[in-house]
């Protein structure tokens, strides 16, 4: 198994993660809380996926970004931890002020884990709002958070798939920090994404089965329909606008194709969100942090399937 990359998502000057989990019941819910100010956009590449908010962040809509990300197990139904976090955030003042108020901004993706450990209980929104207030700079990563019933490898019929997880890793761009927190819950294998060693998925009798090989041979698959899903958020410290935060996440998915094999199919929910904390000023190499996005991305995920393989 692969060694640790550095670094967390909140290496990023202005956000804070924290996570909410029910253990036995495997899932749990991770939340990034952004500094006001920030940008946002988002890219959805996989086929089965469940969101929300997703279009208030597309360019030219009014409202510039989140107050806050969340990352859920639960299928569908965890959807409903994000509002447990709209009222974490109402309670301190936070939102777009409508004059009688203030209303959060909590884009959320989720990830099907209910076949892990109990169909019947899933993120609410008591979870999202201890997954706020658990948030700091300090993050656990493997099974916990939205990677609590992760797992990766569920292509071939009859193999054992392996642990997925959360990781975060982060790189230095310049005066730029450039950071990804990644749900790991892969129809697909992962492999490392420099030296292409299979890292995690299904086995057959503690051999790895491939799923990418198999199904380019044309061999048998299971089509577990939206039972799977790899989510995350990747972000920087640089001042971008919409359009560009929007392109960050697009390119953040390179990431996961370097890693995740097959990558972004028609069982998957793929879904990257992307955010600028506008705190470090001067014009950003939007290149360069679009490069190092697809890489920080990348090691996310080698740091989710490995601290998700300890006990």
């Amino acid at each position: 198994m692969a060694d640790l990359f550095p670094g967390s998502l909140t290496d990023v000057a202005g956000l804070t993660l924290g996570h909410a989990q029910h253990f036995s019941a495997c899932t749990g819910v991770t939340a990034i809380l952004c500094v006001p100010g920030t940008v946002g956009g988002v890219d959805v590449r996989g086929a089965a996926p469940g969101t929300r908010e997703t279009d208030l962040l597309a360019p030219g809509n009014l409202v510039q970004g989140p107050h806050a990300v969340l990352l859920c197990g639960g299928s569908a139904f965890g959807l409903a931890a994000a509002d447990g976090a709209m009222r974490w955030l109402r309670e301190r003042g936070v939102g777009v002020d409508v004059g009688v108020g203030v209303v959060p901004i909590v884009p959320a993706a989720v990830l099907f884990d209910l076949a892990c450990g109990r169909a019947d209980v899933w993120p609410d929104a008591a979870m999202g709002y201890a997954a706020c207030a658990a948030a700091g700079k300090a993050v656990a990563q493997g099974r916990v958070g939205a990677g609590a019933g992760a797992t990766v490898g569920k292509l071939i019929p009859g193999a054992t798939p392996a642990p997925g997880g959360v990781g975060t890793a982060c790189l230095q761009v310049g005066p730029y920090t450039v950071g990804a927190v990644v749900a790991v819950n892969a129809a697909g294998d992962v492999y490392h994404p420099h030296t292409g060693a299979w890292l995690a998925g299904g086995t057959l009798g503690g051999a790895p089965v491939p799923a990418q090989d198999a199904l380019c041979r044309g061999g048998a698959f299971v089509a577990n329909f939206g039972q799977n899903t790899t989510i995350g958020l990747v972000a920087t410290d640089a001042a971008l606008t919409k359009a560009q935060a929007a392109r960050l996440a697009t390119v953040g998915h390179d990431g996961i194709a370097r890693c995740v094999r097959p990558a972004h199919t028609q069982v998957d929910g793929d879904t990257l969100f992307a955010v600028a904390t506008c705190q470090t000023p001067g014009e950003a190499p939007l290149v360069a942090l679009c490069a190092a996005a697809a890489e920080v991305v990348a090691r996310a995920i080698v740091n989710a399937v490995t601290a998700g393989a300890k006990p």
